[in-house]
């Protein structure tokens, strides 16, 4: 007979959390998830591929002595990344495809003169620079991981290979330092807006000069397409339901206080008799654990300290009633994520978990335990799919 049903799903507590409170009839959801905690993804999950075009300017021993506008040329890049957290993820861009400056060797030169008194004549040559970095989103980093957030910077630093196929021909390693700004625009595309300098050797563009180095700086902007098994991140969130009928909670408390009353009354008729040879009879309390839900991560069925509290909580009630009883430790997975092979796997894991935690570490006899999975299933509570990562305690 139903006595009350009791879920529980537990977070890890942390110093920064967000909290919500659902009250319902007889029931209270609370839905707890860490700012800056989230499932960790697979190897597949959270790549984006991009391309973006825009302008940059070479500089170079002369390109001072050049009008800004004359040294502007347009710009291209693809980058092909992952994100492995929120905050970190690395990525693999070719950026070109034109340099304009000025020469005095006549390195790379159109023949053009530029500047007659220094004998400066307009320098073009192509290159292509390919380049590997390391992103932050300090976005996520600072402020928690929020899918729908607008904008997110994330600076970046890297290095890359250089190299130019034009005569005099030079290839030289590159150290890359730019700024990713993303706009969201749906849950897989982001506009995107690239501001980076790229550093090589002076002796790049085929000149000698006073500097120890050369490069481009580019702005570029572009989209960003997000894709994998999953273009966002799932928030490391645990559940805590419980539900409680007061009506039938109140009867048996009732029961439980009348058998105590019958007990009082016993011992004091069996007193006033003065009969020492009649044995106290003592009626005692019959114990049963209500039922328990504790939830898991997606595809994980390790169980957390919290959860842990609550299995020794209800453990403490197993041992108090009666020996005869035996619980159910079922195992469930959400059928929504998953192969049917991975959720069979996890639901059976997750129960012989519960099973061991509540046999090696709290003592409960296995002859009260039977455990079971079922797979991979619908929605069972408040249409939640978390609440189906999950394994269920309760009385036969």
């Amino acid at each position: 007979m139903k006595v009350f049903i009791l879920v529980f799903a537990v977070l890890w507590a942390s110093t920064a959390f967000s909290q919500s409170t659902i009250t319902m009839p007889d029931s209270t959801v609370e839905h707890r998830q860490e700012k800056h905690k989230v499932v960790t993804n697979k190897f597949f999950e959270n790549w984006f591929i991009g391309a973006g075009v825009g302008a940059q300017f070479f500089y170079g021993d002369h390109n001072r002595q050049m009008n800004f506008s004359d040294r502007l040329v347009p710009a291209y890049e693809l980058h092909l990344g992952k994100w492995f957290t929120p905050g970190i993820g690395v990525r693999l861009a070719l950026n070109g495809l034109n340099n304009r400056g000025l020469t005095q060797n006549g390195s790379h030169s159109t023949g053009e003169l530029y500047d007659a008194v220094n004998n400066l004549y307009v320098q073009e040559f192509q290159y292509i620079n390919l380049h590997g970095d390391v992103l932050f989103n300090i976005s996520n980093m600072i402020g928690g991981y929020k899918e729908d957030r607008f904008y997110q910077m994330s600076p970046y630093v890297g290095l890359g290979w250089m190299t130019t196929w034009d005569e005099p021909t030079a290839s030289e390693i590159s150290a890359n330092l730019g700024i990713f700004n993303s706009f969201r625009i749906s849950k897989a595309v982001d506009i995107t807006l690239d501001v980076r300098g790229s550093m090589v050797q002076d002796r790049f563009d085929g000149e000698l000069g006073g500097r120890k180095d050369e490069g481009m700086l580019t702005a570029a902007a572009g989209i960003v397409y997000r894709f994998g098994r999953s273009t966002g991140w799932n928030k490391n969130t645990q559940t805590i339901v419980r539900y409680t009928n007061e009506k039938e909670l109140q009867a048996l408390r009732d029961k439980v206080n009348e058998l105590a009353a019958d007990n009082n009354a016993l011992k004091r008729q069996l007193s006033n008799a003065k009969d020492t040879s009649v044995t106290e009879v003592i009626v005692e309390k019959n114990v049963l654990a209500a039922p328990i839900l504790v939830t898991f991560p997606l595809n994980k069925s390790t169980v957390s300290n919290e959860a842990r509290v609550n299995l020794g909580f209800f453990a403490k009630v197993i041992k108090e009633g009666d020996p005869k009883i035996v619980y159910q430790v079922v195992g469930y997975a959400d059928r929504g994520t998953g192969s049917k092979k991975t959720n069979d796997r996890l639901s059976r894991e997750r129960a012989q978990a519960i099973y061991n935690i509540l046999v090696r570490e709290f003592g409960i006899n296995p002859t009260q335990l039977e455990v079971d999975h079922k797979g991979g299933v619908d929605n069972m509570f408040y249409d939640d799919p978390r609440l189906s990562r999950a394994v269920i305690t309760i009385a036969k």
